[in-house]
């Protein structure tokens, strides 16, 4: 079936972005991985993205990349240099990721079967693909319910967007050429029901699901953290608990595990290409979903607009602009794991 691809607006022309080359570098962005502000255009079938206003956006996300990208990478070698070429005839595809929290602030992590061909055994947010004609929030919640059997009543829960990553496959120059390039766009979805509630109806596709948990803000603010955190220590391991609760699915049976807090904060350069650990693009939406929360039940800007709000009264930043995000991380890191 056809998917979602982006377009950048380039001089009021909407063309589609290059596979071959980072999107931020397209963009003008600037060097490093960001997090930069892009103006977003959300429609069904397609998400336009420019460094300026335009007509038709409808709101203001981070985008950010990692700073190990395979497609930045690219860019600084001399044509020809890996003797392999990127595809010039593909698109960059759309993707959903879906931050599910409680009503009483836990988040839902899945971890990939180990069968998949792409990221097996990492944690993520249920997401995936966007079809052509679906509308971008639409497909996060069909990725949510195909994956968990989770379907949300309509009314009992709120949606909110945090914020865009630019993902490879494989992740890293290192490992071979990338086959995937995607964009995600993690949505969060705020349910009225607890993690109790939710827990009783998840039947996982083990097709796709090998394990799930529930994060709660301490444990997600170090795994935030942990790509930034000193070598010699994990972030706020002192004050974290050596295990969190999982449900692991052997068979058709799911039992309750004991998960080493240790597996989710590995450093995604310090581990092997398919070893367990939590993605990057996770981390960073987990440290989107932090400042939300942190916004929110402190009694400041919230709702739908709530990230957008922020950004759009604060100054208008110069081409290529950088939000200042990881020093932010380690604020509210050191606000939950204290």
């Amino acid at each position: 079936m056809a998917r979602a691809r982006l377009f950048l607006l380039f001089s009021g022309q909407a063309e589609p972005a290059d596979f071959a080359r980072s999107v931020c570098d397209l963009l003008g962005l600037g060097p490093g991985p960001g997090p930069w502000r892009v103006h977003c255009g959300l429609e069904p079938g397609r998400l336009l993205l420019s460094e300026r206003p335009f007509p038709g956006a409808t709101t203001q996300l981070p985008l950010q990349r990692p700073p190990f990208c395979p497609f930045a990478a690219l860019e600084h070698q001399p044509p020809g240099a890996s003797g392999l070429t990127l595809p010039r005839d593909r698109e960059v595809d759309i993707g959903v990721s879906v931050v599910l929290q409680s009503s009483d602030q836990s988040v839902l992590l899945t971890r990939r079967a180990s069968r998949l061909h792409t990221s097996p055994n990492l944690w993520v947010p249920p997401g995936g693909h966007v079809e052509l004609d679906e509308e971008l929030f639409d497909g996060g919640l069909r990725e949510l319910r195909e994956e968990t059997a989770l379907q949300l009543p309509e009314g009992q829960h709120s949606r909110f967007l945090l914020g865009l990553w630019e993902s490879a496959y494989p992740s890293r120059l290192s490992q071979g050429l990338p086959r995937y390039h995607h964009i995600v766009l993690y949505v969060l979805v705020a349910s009225q029901e607890t993690e109790e509630q939710l827990q009783k109806r998840i039947r996982p596709n083990q097709e796709e699901v090998s394990a799930y948990a529930w994060l709660k803000p301490n444990v997600a603010a170090a795994v935030a953290a942990s790509e930034e955190a000193p070598e010699t220590a994990d972030p706020g391991s002192e004050s974290l608990p050596p295990f969190i609760q999982a449900v692991e699915l052997q068979g058709d049976a799911a039992r309750t595990v004991d998960l080493p807090t240790s597996t989710l904060l590995r450093k995604t350069l310090a581990t092997k290409q398919h070893e367990e650990r939590v993605s990057t693009g996770t981390k960073f939406a987990l440290g989107l979903w932090l400042q939300h929360l942190k916004r929110t039940t402190r009694g400041g800007e919230g709702g739908s607009e709530g990230f957008t709000f922020q950004i759009q009264k604060s100054r208008e930043p110069s081409r290529g602009a950088t939000l200042h995000f990881p020093m932010d991380i380690h604020r509210i890191h050191n606000l939950y794991c204290r």
